[in-house]
């Protein structure tokens, strides 16, 4: 897959009400989304540094700071240096907040119950998990979860990103 289409794939799952932009609201409750799919009280840290997190992200995708990013700016904005700098903080951040019993992994349950919160089918998040699991151990490393993720915005290739933006066939 190549870049622009991972990136449109990334952006329609973002742009949760389909009108062609993400708007900041829609930006904004990925954190409480991803919370209230793993059973998080609203008042839990771990949701207030994926807040903080989120806001940056936001803030810097909105080039026009309209509070509201287009295609074309978060075409312009995605890709290695933004991941780095503020789309791994905030990616990683939901990454804890799903981590329920805070041992630094995913298992396949935690997995999908926080890519369904962001909006990916769930046959497809058991299909990903499937693909991130490599030594079959049932759990999801933080650093490979953030890698797999990096490559599909960087180059158009994860096996796991590949599984959660595939078409369902129902």
């Amino acid at each position: 897959m190549d870049t622009t289409t991972a990136k449109r794939h990334i952006f329609s799952m973002l742009d949760v009400d389909g009108d062609g932009v993400i708007s900041r609201q829609e930006y904004l409750t990925r954190p409480e989304r991803a919370a209230q799919a793993v059973g998080r009280s609203g008042d839990d840290p771990l949701l207030s540094v994926a807040r903080t997190t989120h806001e940056q992200v936001f803030a810097s995708m909105d080039a026009d700071q309209d509070g509201r990013v287009t295609f074309a700016e978060y075409e312009a904005w995605a890709g290695g240096q933004s991941f780095d700098e503020v789309c791994r903080p905030a990616l990683g951040s939901l990454f804890d907040l799903a981590d329920t019993d805070n041992d630094g992994h995913l298992d396949r349950a935690e997995f999908t119950a926080l890519r369904h919160a962001l909006g990916n089918p769930v046959d497809n998040a058991r299909v990903a998990f499937d693909a991130l699991d490599e030594d079959g151990d049932g759990r999801i490393d933080r650093d490979a979860y953030l890698a797999q993720i990096r490559s599909f915005v960087t180059d158009g290739s994860s096996s796991m990103a590949q599984a959660l933006h595939m078409q369902s066939h129902s």
